[in-house]
């Protein structure tokens, strides 16, 4: 009877131990998840600067052709 009650503490702590470890595993997983969300936000902001910088550039700069030089005297 001793052996059994034993056998069941025994069984009894590995399950505890093994839900803990299934914690540690979902924990790890979600903080994995939470990582790979803020470097796509960041990547995503990231693009949003440069097509922001871009339509900035197009919209501020001239269209006219530049001056042509002087022409240089002949001796």
């Amino acid at each position: 009877m001793n052996h059994r009650l034993i056998a069941l503490a025994g069984m009894l702590s590995l399950a505890l131990l093994a839900s803990g470890c299934t914690v540690i595993s979902v924990v790890d997983t979600a903080a994995s998840v939470a990582v790979s969300a803020v470097k796509v936000t960041a990547k995503v902001a990231e693009t949003a600067v440069d097509v922001t910088a871009a339509g900035v550039k197009a919209a501020t700069s001239s269209k006219e052709e530049p001056p042509t030089p002087a022409p240089q005297p002949t001796e």
